[in-house]
């Protein structure tokens, strides 16, 4: 089993030491000092209780020197992947399987969902349907990523908590190509369930970075902060009560609450979101996926959404005036 991991950052770096760990057949795209250092010293992973591994990967710019895979790991920021849907087709085969770990409502959401929406793209997270039609939604297998990491030098990723990565077909059945990945994860010490209702998962995390992304990234509160304060918490909390109406006329259900998913948020500590580390490090910030898409899929859905969309207005405005959004 062939694996390539396309965005080796933080998660994807992360997923590729422990791949190289259990022996995989694991290649990394990546590009800058992250990669020559990966190149020159291999991937070092500082785990979360401190252990230091460093693993020995395969690793280039240039899907073309990599090859055919049986699965591709998409774990770029969503706004970057339509930019590389070419580059990417030296990887992919008539069998290969495109795995979507990307944060946010996925391009893919409308695959084999069934009803009257069945198959409407969405403008927000793939404009001019670029992976629609370059990669083809049959290939997908959906991923929602729940580890927090960071690249803290070039070559050196920080694990912060979590090791779970759902996997789920976009019409919810366990094929072989979600179990077999799943087997593959799991022997790398990863948690890889294969859920039926991946939707449900999607939308879970979604409650938390649809606000405590762009919360983070107007106020630089860290989530213990942001998910504690009287103020930012009752916005927090409309924003998810929106999307929550959003996401139940498109048929999700939610194991949890409002208030639990805001205190999980809390308990995670004093973690800056990945929103205001782009902020602060001058990356291009991930909003149109994580708010942008909520607020389409309300008028999809015909349901209003103030609180996302005053949100969404400022985190623009403060992305726009640091020259990180177009």
């Amino acid at each position: 089993m062939k694996i390539c991991v396309f965005g080796a950052g933080a998660i994807g770096g992360y997923m590729g030491v422990k791949l190289a760990q259990a022996g995989a057949d694991i290649s990394l795209v990546a590009r800058g000092p992250h990669l020559a250092a990966m190149q020159a010293k291999g991937l070092k992973l500082i785990e979360e209780g401190g252990e230091e591994t460093v693993a020995k990967v395969t690793a280039s710019e240039d899907p073309g020197e990599i090859g055919v895979q049986d699965y591709v790991i998409v774990t770029l920021k969503a706004h970057s992947v339509p930019a590389v849907v070419e580059r990417m087709q030296p990887l992919i085969g008539p069998n290969t399987t495109i795995v979507s770990g990307v944060n946010g409502v996925p391009w893919w959401y409308f695959h084999k969902i069934g009803g009257e929406l069945e198959g409407t793209r969405l403008e927000s997270v793939d404009p001019g349907n670029k992976q629609w039609d370059g990669f083809g939604p049959d290939r997908v297998l959906g991923c929602v990523v729940y580890p927090a990491a960071e690249v803290i030098e070039p070559g050196v990723i920080k694990h912060i908590e979590g090791n779970r990565f759902s996997l789920g077909e976009p019409d919810g059945a366990k094929s072989d190509r979600a179990l077999a990945l799943s087997r593959a994860l799991s022997e790398a010490g990863l948690k890889a369930p294969v859920r039926p209702r991946l939707r449900d998962e999607i939308w879970v995390k979604l409650w938390g970075n649809l606000s405590f992304n762009p919360i983070s990234a107007l106020t630089h509160a860290t989530l213990d902060v942001l998910c504690t304060d009287p103020g930012t918490r009752a916005v927090a909390k409309g924003m998810m009560l929106e999307a929550q109406a959003v996401a139940e006329k498109l048929g999700v259900k939610f194991p949890i609450d409002v208030e639990k998913r805001i205190d999980g948020g809390a308990a995670v500590g004093a973690h800056r979101t990945s929103m205001l580390q782009d902020l602060d490090q001058g990356r291009p910030m991930e909003i149109d996926a994580l708010i942008g898409s909520v607020q389409e899929l309300g008028r999809v859905t015909d349901t209003a959404t103030p609180t996302i969309d005053t949100v969404l207005a400022l985190v623009q405005l403060r992305a726009r005036s640091a020259g990180l959004y177009t």
